[in-house]
């Protein structure tokens, strides 16, 4: 009886162990909308980091594809930030901070988008708020994830209290 059971079994065993397992899905940056971010940031306050992006720029979607896709930047961005998706060119009106932002038909760009970057439109453009009250840190262009660690951890790790960001680079050597 046993060794029957052990025939009917092993190769049982010997088919699943060919059978296809799906792969776990990757991990991914929590994106929150500007909405959803007012109402976290009520509950705990973050670091926020804005993707700041229009639809046809082609180095907004390589740093999709390639620094947003990177593990190591996703894991510290979801620990340390609060991530946002904002399309510069979006019509629909944006609240920030109780402030309203509206489309600017003259610019052809959102009124948060010139917010945001003080008026100096590039893009992509990573946008950097220590906290609501600061004012934006805009860090305009491609970044390799080897780039953006820099500026993440210099915020994430809230180094910006203590000291600048010259000083900070000089030492920084980079792990991604």
């Amino acid at each position: 009886m046993e060794k029957k059971g052990l025939l009917i079994l092993i190769p049982v065993l010997f088919l699943f162990s060919f059978a296809k397992v799906k792969p776990t899905e990757k991990e991914k940056i929590n994106w929150l909308t500007v909405e959803e971010l007012n109402v976290k940031m009520k509950s705990e306050s973050k670091p926020v980091i804005i993707d700041l992006y229009t639809n046809w720029c082609y180095w907004c979607k390589v740093m999709d594809k390639k620094t947003y896709t990177n593990p190591k930047v996703i894991s510290y961005i979801n620990e340390h930030f609060y991530a946002v998706k904002v399309n510069a060119e979006t019509k629909e009106a944006v609240q920030w901070d109780n402030k309203k932002y509206d489309y600017n038909s003259n610019d052809k760009v959102n009124n948060f988008a010139l917010y945001l970057t003080q008026g100096q439109l590039e893009f992509p453009n990573t946008v950097i708020f220590p906290d609501v009250q600061n004012l934006p840190a805009a860090i305009p262009g491609f970044m390799e994830p080897k780039e953006i660690e820099i500026v993440l951890k210099y915020f994430g790790d809230e180094v910006y209290k203590k000291q600048n960001f010259t000083q900070y680079s000089a030492n920084f050597k980079s792990t991604w």
